[in-house]
């Protein structure tokens, strides 16, 4: 059976954060591969503007590039409205009955398990990994396997706002992704 693990976001875009914490969740738990899902629409908050879905995709890509470990999933995308969670893992495990998933969220996500959209049975389709982030205690009822990362206090949003006030991004951003970021003329560049 492979084992999968799935980070989900809105990735607008993809930063280093990303990528660290696939990496260190993939390999303390020994998973085959770890699929990136850019969501469609978060139910929990609102879609930022920036970049279109093909946008975010591109920059996935050229992110994870020469990671063999590393995949882009674009299952969200294929379906129109909320990302609800439950729904897109009844699709990937019919997909892939072969597989077992691992859904990697942050603490913040962990503390907000109890208003998931049918949570309960998501929990018989994946097994919830929680990574830390800074000012969360990820105290759930829920079974969720931790695992430590680096402390990075990173978001999409932050650097949304730092590449509008023309600051830098360097080293928050893969050199792709700046590259990809500048060609494009996306978030205000």
């Amino acid at each position: 059976m492979k084992k999968v693990g799935i980070l989900g976001g809105t990735f607008n875009p993809p930063h280093q954060g990303h990528l660290i914490i696939a990496n260190e969740v993939c390999h303390a738990l020994g998973l085959d591969e770890v699929w990136f899902m850019p969501n469609q629409e978060p139910p929990h908050k609102k879609k930022a503007a920036g970049a279109s879905d093909e946008d975010r995709i591109a920059m996935l890509k050229s992110a994870i590039k020469g990671n063999k470990f590393f995949k882009v999933e674009t299952a969200e995308l294929e379906r129109q409205g909320p990302s609800f969670t439950f729904e897109t893992m009844e699709i990937l495990a019919a997909r892939n009955p072969e597989h077992k998933f691992y859904f990697i969220i942050g603490a913040d996500m962990v503390e907000y398990l109890p208003k998931w959209h049918k949570v309960d049975q998501l929990f018989e389709l994946v097994t919830f990994v929680g990574v830390q982030r800074p000012g969360y205690s990820m105290k759930t009822m829920y079974p969720v396997e931790k695992v430590d990362v680096p402390a990075i206090d990173l978001s999409s949003s932050m650097i949304r706002d730092r590449l509008e006030l023309r600051k830098s991004v360097k080293y928050l951003l893969p050199e792709s992704v700046i590259t990809y970021i500048r060609e494009n003329r996306l978030y205000g560049t």
